[in-house]
């Protein structure tokens, strides 16, 4: 007796093989264009959807969810980020959501890394005056950035990615400081030569560098407010490849304008994609269009959990990638 296959709808265009090993397996509705879903055509997919497999550029909030045709089951999200869908809602109609954690760790880590070299050693400024021509020659005075050997990165979040991009801060010689709800295990603080702060107002006035690995939610809007960026050194730099809501970015913009702090590497912003003004042209900001996830790899990854979720729920078990409430 053969099976129906779900009808799975997806917002955004996915890796080639990801898409076509979905067709195989599924009634996948293919997003040719690859051009967002408005709100609209959104709750338009959630009428027809057993399985809805949107991204982090979808807002899936409580109206959308309750208006949901009473055949959705899932929402098999593409990304392991999900403060884009409400999942109390989702929860409360029985829809089960999903993720895909793990699989992006190490490339986060590498553009969090990318971000403190490149602002620390003023990387792209450089580059900038050699492809406008502006550069001169050697002098022992000009473009002196910051070493990094030696300084103390404080990682707001020591998740998967925290732990990431500490065992790349250690491999420079740097000094790892944390603030996390509860500390890591001994064995992993001691394999990684972290100190935890339970505290973050403390650590964030004693660090050369802040990165941000946490996620976004109701406490940790502007977690980075102007209270808070009034704590830095004047040499510090703060990193973000988390969430833009993290920080205040006006109150962040006006600090490297007044050089209060050193200089920032930006890969998410608040209201993405558009960037606030006040950021854009700065000389000591390192601006990038989120590419924390953005290899080939971690994406046919991604593509992989999804399908894997959804083949888990279709087969009659709880998907690995489960979100519910008490996670977030």
């Amino acid at each position: 007796m053969s099976v129906r296959k779900l009808n799975v709808v997806l917002t955004r265009r996915l890796p080639d093989a990801v898409e076509t090993r979905m067709r195989e397996l599924f009634n996948t509705e293919l997003n040719l264009t690859d051009t967002p879903m408005d709100r609209e055509a959104l709750a338009a997919a959630l009428q027809r959807a057993d399985i809805l497999v949107p991204t982090i550029t979808d807002r899936i909030d409580a109206d959308l969810i309750n208006g949901a045709g009473e055949q959705l089951k899932m929402i098999a999200n593409f990304g392991a980020g999900i403060d884009h869908i409400d999942v109390d809602a989702a929860v409360a109609r029985k829809i089960i959501v999903s993720n895909t954690p793990g699989v992006l760790t190490e490339d986060t880590a590498d553009i969090a890394m990318s971000l403190i070299l490149s602002v620390s050693r003023r990387v792209v400024e450089g580059a900038n005056v050699v492809t406008n021509g502006q550069f001169k020659g050697w002098t022992p005075t000009w473009m002196c950035g910051r070493k990094l050997y030696g300084k103390r990165l404080g990682i707001v979040g020591m998740g998967r990615i925290g732990q990431a991009l500490a065992r790349r801060a250690k491999a420079f010689g740097m000094q790892v400081h944390y603030h996390n709800r509860k500390p890591i295990p001994d064995m992993l603080a001691e394999e990684l030569g972290a100190t935890w702060w339970d505290d973050l107002d403390p650590m964030l006035a004693r660090m050369d560098v802040i990165s941000l690995n946490c996620p976004a939610t109701k406490e940790t809007h502007h977690l980075l407010s102007a209270e808070r960026l009034s704590l830095l050194q004047p040499h510090a730099i703060v990193v973000n490849t988390a969430r833009g809501e993290l920080i205040d970015e006006e109150a962040l913009a006006e600090a490297l304008k007044a050089k209060a702090i050193f200089g920032a590497g930006l890969d998410v912003f608040e209201q993405e994609p558009d960037v606030y003004p006040g950021l854009i042209g700065l000389p000591n900001v390192v601006l990038l269009p989120h590419l924390g996830s953005a290899t080939i790899e971690a994406r046919q990854d991604m593509g992989d959990r999804v399908i894997a979720n959804i083949m888990t729920f279709q087969n009659g078990h709880r998907p690995p990638d489960r979100v519910i409430p008490a996670m977030l």
